[in-house]
């Protein structure tokens, strides 16, 4: 008889689905600090569709996107679902996670790609087969029915089971423990997609890249796949006890940006002063950057995610027909630019989200193949959920990236076999 309910690191029989498991819920009521926004509970396991698959999972990853549903900031996750046009949900809580490892424990009828047992790691990029730009072999991911699984889609990692779509599962790389496996495809990805997917602007041999936030999830993969390449990364970080880590990854040249203080919106290029001190800034800094080269070559791509602070100097420093490619705005939404230097440079300003399969395939291509590391920095107990997101939302995290156990109970197992 198959058991109602399974505790953390009980395994069920292969392909058994009980009713219950446990999972770790977010619900309107209790939003704010994700330390106490995070509860655990028992919910029903999630039914799957035709095309989905149920996912055991062994551990998962930890994203940013998790502290704003955690938070209620930006929005509530939870409100918009019911009149989902595509995705409908009236539950009424979210299961978050948007990165995990695990084992396929069940498949639906038109699943073809995978079997019950595969080890498997899942991308979080979801859309729907009939969408009008996925029906017309367009990338999905400007398709209106995308979605974030785990932030915009309920039933992420934070949970015993996961269901998703079959078409979000890679092959779990052999060398990896699972919570290793279970940390990098979000940011890996993402990273990925800024750095192969805009053409004319892909990572070539010899380009100059300058990351921001080298030391986080994002900033860990791009010195990694910019060093795959053959690529030139020059690391941007706050303090100099954090060059070591990036040279370690590969960077060829670290910068600590406390030493600059033009940070913020482009000062209005009427006011001469303030926009003279600026400058200034902004040339000491483009002279960190070649002096961390070796060369006078400016940065073919900008990899930005910072967004307020920091746009203005890296439209500035970017290289005669470069791209600065950016994927979030941490420090705020309002990006400026002196547009004299975009123009008359011919530069492009390049907004990019996630990636699709072709690119999520990519990134974990590349760690099979061992040339991209999970940067795997701390790992923490299913029951610290909200801790390990309090620390994100007060940046008290560890550089790299962190994963929670969830059915995997030990660190450094690497298959189904050993956790029996």
């Amino acid at each position: 008889m198959t058991k109602e309910l399974y505790g953390l690191g009980e395994i069920p029989p292969l392909g058994e689905v009980p009713q219950k498991m446990l999972a770790q819920v977010l619900r309107p009521d209790r939003y704010g600090e994700p330390v106490k926004a995070f509860q655990q509970e028992v919910i029903a396991t999630p039914e799957i569709l035709p095309d989905e698959a149920l996912v055991y999972v062994m551990a998962a990853g930890v994203n940013y996107n998790n502290v704003w549903a955690a938070r209620g900031i930006p929005i509530d996750v939870t409100k918009s679902r019911p009149k989902d046009p595509f995705w409908p949900d009236n539950t009424g809580f979210h299961v978050g996670g948007s990165d995990a490892s695990g084992i396929v424990w069940k498949v639906g009828s038109q699943v073809k790609n995978l079997k019950v047992g595969d080890e498997v790691v899942v991308h979080c990029g979801m859309w729907k087969q009939d969408d009008p730009v996925v029906k017309s072999g367009q990338d999905p991911m400007f398709g209106p029915s995308f979605r974030i699984w785990g932030y915009e889609v309920s039933w992420g990692s934070f949970a015993q089971f996961t269901k998703v779509q079959a078409h979000q599962c890679l092959p779990k790389p052999k060398q990896l423990a699972w919570e290793e496996a279970g940390a990098y495809m979000l940011v890996g990805a993402t990273a990925y997609r800024m750095l192969h997917g805009w053409k004319e602007h892909t990572v070539q041999k010899g380009d100059v890249v300058l990351i921001w936030g080298a030391t986080g999830g994002l900033g860990s993969m791009a010195i990694q796949i910019v060093k795959a390449a053959g690529g030139i990364p020059v690391a941007v970080v706050g303090g100099e006890d954090k060059f070591e880590y990036c040279k370690k990854l590969g960077a060829v040249g670290v910068i600590d940006r406390k030493k600059f203080n033009h940070w913020g919106m482009l000062p209005h290029w009427k006011d001469n002063e303030k926009y003279n001190q600026w400058l200034a800034g902004a040339r000491a800094f483009g002279k960190a950057i070649w002096e961390a080269v070796g060369d006078k070559k400016n940065p073919r791509i900008v990899f930005e995610h910072p967004g307020e602070d920091t746009v203005p100097t890296s439209a500035f420093v970017c290289d005669t027909g470069g791209m600065i490619v950016i994927c979030a705005g941490t420090s705020g939404y309002n990006a400026t630019m002196d547009l004299r230097y975009h123009w008359m440079r011919q530069k492009r300003f390049q907004g990019s989200h996630f990636a699709n399969d072709e690119q999520a395939k990519g990134i974990n291509d590349l760690v099979i193949e061992g040339k991209v590391h999970p940067s795997l920095s701390q790992v923490f107990e299913f029951n610290e959920t909200g801790k390990c997101h309090q620390l994100m939302h007060e940046n008290k995290h560890p550089s790299g990236n962190m994963a929670i156990l969830v059915n995997a109970r030990k660190k450094g197992l690497k298959s189904l076999t050993e956790t029996k």
